[in-house]
């Protein structure tokens, strides 16, 4: 293999590496962090690249580019799509939940595996169209059955579950002493 085939082939490669870690990055990256996680490429030619990508991404008449922004890059979707990005962006925010869902997606989220009549016991209310309501939008799941009378069915969260609240598991829910902490806090401020 000649040396310009070889260079052509390790540049493609940071080209492609470049745009994996735009697309997965919430945050710009700067130059000089992309130049550092792929070590072996300078700040000089992770900028060349981003106008390589863009050119490629013009060219074939993508729906996004990278741009630049407080200081660094990110992937962004171009505004002629805009009106489509709201259509998800609105219909996200039908999927909203009634302060009733929540109590009771909070009960079983942190007494897991938890049968009705606990969640029920908690928020001193029926709770069945509640908690059939969470298992059709997939937050909470049937995990099993009691041992005892009637056998009755426990309940838990689902994957989807801390996808929606951005947990990585139920272990960062805040703690119970968090929560009245920041319920202190928020009476002061409405009080």
């Amino acid at each position: 293999m000649n040396e310009s085939t070889g260079n052509n082939e390790n540049e493609e490669n940071h080209q492609s590496v470049i745009e994996a870690l735009l697309f997965a990055s919430e945050m710009p990256l700067s130059s000089q962090k992309i130049s550092t996680l792929l070590e072996n490429i300078t700040v000089d030619q992770v900028e060349e690249a981003v106008l390589k990508l863009n050119g490629k991404y013009q060219q074939s008449g993508s729906s996004f580019s990278i741009r630049k922004v407080a200081g660094g890059y990110q992937m962004y979707t171009l505004p002629d799509y805009g009106p489509w990005i709201e259509k998800l962006v609105s219909s996200r925010r039908t999927q909203k939940l009634s302060p009733a869902a929540l109590e009771a997606l909070a009960i079983i989220a942190y007494k897991q595996p938890v049968v009705k009549s606990e969640v029920e016991h908690v928020r001193g209310v029926e709770s069945s169209w509640v908690i059939r309501g969470l298992l059709e939008k997939k937050l909470v799941t049937i995990v099993g059955r009691k041992n005892g009378l009637g056998r009755p069915l426990l309940y838990g969260t689902t994957s989807e579950f801390l996808s929606y609240f951005g947990l990585n598991s139920v272990g960062d829910l805040p703690k119970p002493e968090e929560l009245e902490e920041l319920m202190k806090q928020e009476e002061c401020r409405d009080g």
